[in-house]
């Protein structure tokens, strides 16, 4: 019986922890660059926009 207390309550303390890990919130942020700027999407860094 105590096994079982024992494991339930590890069972219960690890899940937060395990749904934490496969969040993926810190990817999903927005970004915004100044004006004449714009997001080079291979390297995530504002550049400055190209005119023609």
């Amino acid at each position: 019986m105590k096994l079982r207390v024992i494991m339930a309550s590890l069972a219960l303390l690890a899940a937060p922890t395990l749904a934490a890990a496969g969040c993926s919130w810190h990817q999903n942020q927005a970004m915004s660059c100044a004006e004449g700027m714009v997001l080079d999407e291979e390297t995530g860094v504002c550049v400055k926009q190209a005119t023609s």
